[in-house]
């Protein structure tokens, strides 16, 4: 009875598909939401029917062939709880938001394709006779600028005219999304009458008095009743002391993996530039950032466990009285370990690679290998490698071992029962039961870490877009797939989550309003340094042939070779010396990227751009914050109808209240 009372359930239906276990020998216990009647799908089970909440969500939710067809998050709500309904509901309108802005996304790159072949800065570098200098000491040879023009092309794909704009938008849409998500929420909580809900009221009021017999018992998705005993002013401090230099020291960690990351691509380089293949040889920088962002994908599995271990523990530390407080603790600590591990070798490419190599004569090196250059027509499609590789191996394998590992363990599960091995059972009921208990396992965390899979999807789309036009477009598709798999998944293949009553998906929101401002300042910031935008219109109107008068040629002919400076090789000097062969026998001077004099000393026009580069970014960020917030102005969180709606209840909520006191009957206290 106590967990049938503790729990929070949106009606008395879901009590009845409840089973209290025994979980060990010392008293405790747990409890097991069931999908009553699951298997009456088989044929021996003639002797039960299906429920018929479960069958309507089979039939219209939880198949393929549902893939384009509305929600029934009423049907949802009813039978999992207003919490699973809400993320489904918040799931299905950034899906259906993601719409525009991945066809904006996708114009913007064909914006790029269509100038494949005619770009003056792409036949610049293509038809360039230009020799650069070697990428590594000893083993590299000098190399035509011509070689890379596959690498140029690629570059203007994503670094034009067209990402400025769609950084600027998709930092509106962050906050429109928002905006327009609080009144799409409030329209359902309305219509489900939990929009006044307060989870700490309700909590308050299921908890058991002190000393019962029950304080002791806590089960998953209820509140825990045990009494905490509340430390001293000092011992608390020494806990929170202990709490922030715990996260200090993880994100610590987390930090040190991306160094070791840069050691990796850049011994990796070294090694593919000495090997005895031509095509390893040429393709070194490329490859070695590709397998990279395959390692870095292999990181961020191994460490969400790691940061879900340390939050746990960390929340433990906090002696929290509530699991609404405990949830959000543990939501706010695990979404900042988990963006560290996914951001920071990403930061470390949009604006430390190439930036702090150096240059001939004073080239830095780790470990002995100098660091990874940039191409000469930028940078950005090293970041764009980067974020299409973890991107799509993230959503692709995630979503192909999120459905198929519970499948497979319930076949091997289904298979042991046709021979025999679970135990035999007469009681239809019983044996349903046992088969609801051998389905996938399902906890707090279940729900959690959906939320956190699209969260992190959401600061992908929003963070480094205009590196990466085509986000919003992946996610579009992968948004597609993940609300069918998991309905299916949730309905199929594991235990019934636990019914959970709130109007709100709870600290998300915060979390998701902090992404849309971070978003803000990142691209202003991948625009201003790592782009080639800023460069190119100082050159367009400051240092090129239509700034001079001469109006025969494109203004942004002889960009590429503006941006090169040239670098005198010696022998006798460890950063250029080579192996000499006949093609550059003599060869006595290269070029690098970079704006120095013959004398490795800045020039004046390094000093320009930089400036230009700062008051783009201040410029773009208050441009952009300032549109975010008249857009949130411009848009109510309530609707009209939800505020009516809210005082007509309220009103009917006083009659009643009235006609019971006139009549002498208890009033009820129900939120």
């Amino acid at each position: 009875y106590f967990f049938m009372r503790s729990c929070h359930f949106s009606g008395q239906e879901y009590k009845s598909h409840f089973i209290v276990y025994k979980v060990d020998t010392r008293g405790s216990y747990n409890t097991l939401a069931i999908h009553p009647n699951y298997w009456a799908s088989t044929p021996k089970n003639s002797c039960r029917t299906q429920k018929k909440e479960q069958k309507n969500l089979q039939k219209t939710w939880a198949r393929w062939s549902a893939l384009f067809t509305p929600q029934p998050f009423d049907e949802i709500k009813s039978y999992f709880g207003e919490k699973v309904a809400l993320y489904y509901l918040w799931l299905n309108w950034y899906t259906i938001l993601l719409i525009p802005a991945a066809a904006l996304g996708a114009v913007i790159f064909l914006y790029g394709l269509a100038f494949f072949n005619t770009s003056p800065l792409i036949k610049e570098v293509c038809d360039s006779n230009v020799t650069m200098c070697p990428s590594c000491d000893r083993v590299c040879e000098p190399r035509q600028l011509s070689e890379t023009c596959t690498y140029a092309k690629v570059s203007h794909l994503f670094d034009n005219e067209g990402t400025v704009a769609f950084a600027m938008f998709m930092a509106i849409w962050a906050t429109a999304f928002l905006e327009f998500w609080k009144r799409h929420r409030a329209r359902y909580v309305s219509k489900w009458k939990v929009y006044d809900w307060c989870e700490e009221e309700q909590l308050q009021r299921l908890s058991p008095k002190p000393n019962s017999y029950h304080s002791d018992f806590s089960s998953p998705g209820c509140c825990p009743h045990k009494e905490q005993w509340v430390p001293t002013m000092k011992k608390a401090t020494c806990a929170c002391d202990s709490i922030n230099c715990v996260c200090v020291l993880q994100l610590m960690v987390i930090i040190g993996i991306t160094h070791a990351l840069v050691v990796f691509r850049v011994m990796t380089a070294s090694w593919f530039s000495r090997s005895e293949s031509d095509f390893l040889e040429e393709k070194a920088n490329m490859l070695a950032m590709l397998l990279g962002a395959v390692l870095h994908y292999v990181t961020i599995q191994i460490m969400t466990r790691v940061n879900r271990w340390v939050s746990l523990k960390l929340c433990d530390l906090e002696k929290l009285n509530s699991l609404a407080a405990k949830e959000r603790s543990f939501t706010v600590k695990m979404f900042t370990f988990q963006f560290f591990t996914l951001f920071s070798s990403l930061f470390y490419v949009a604006f430390f690679l190439g930036r702090i190599n150096g240059h001939p004569t004073n080239y830095v090196r780790l470990l002995g290998f100098r660091l990874e250059e940039c191409h000469p027509s930028g940078c950005l499609t090293d970041l764009f490698i980067q974020m299409a590789v973890i991107m799509l191996l993230k959503q692709t394998l995630n979503n192909i071992f999120e459905i198929l590992v519970p499948w497979a363990m319930n076949f091997l599960k289904f298979c042991r029962e046709k021979q025999g091995r679970v135990e035999a059972c007469d009681i239809c009921k019983r044996r349903d039961w046992l088969r609801n208990y051998h389905l996938g396992n399902t906890d707090a965390f279940s729900l959690f870490n959906e939320f956190l899979e699209m969260v992190i999807q959401f600061s992908f789309t929003t963070t480094f877009v205009a590196a990466f036009p085509l986000a919003p477009l992946l996610a579009l598709m992968n948004n597609i797939i993940e609300i069918r798999l998991d309905a299916i998944k949730m309905v199929r293949y594991e235990r019934r989550l636990i019914p959970r009553k709130t109007n709100d998906i709870g600290i998300w929101t915060e979390v998701l309003e902090a992404v849309g401002v971070f978003a803000v300042i990142i691209n202003g910031l991948v625009i201003g340094i790592s782009s080639d935008f800023i460069p190119r219109l100082v050159y367009h109107y400051h240092y090129g042939p239509c700034a001079k008068g001469i109006n025969s040629t494109h203004c942004m002919q002889g960009y590429i070779n503006d941006t090169l400076s040239v670098a005198f090789m010696k022998t006798n000097i460890k950063d250029e010396y080579m192996l000499k062969t006949n093609d550059y026998a003599n060869v006595t001077q290269c070029s690098y990227r970079d704006y120095r004099n013959q004398d490795y000393s800045l020039t004046s026009q390094f000093w320009f751009v930089l400036a230009i580069r700062f008051a783009f970014i201040i410029l773009f960020e208050h441009v952009v914050v300032v549109c975010k917030f008249i857009a949130a102005w411009f848009v109510p969180e309530k609707p009209v109808r939800v505020k009516n709606s809210r005082l007509h209840d309220k009103m009917e909520r006083l009659k009643s209240e009235l006609n019971d006191r006139k009549l002498g009957r208890p009033i009820s206290t129900e939120v």
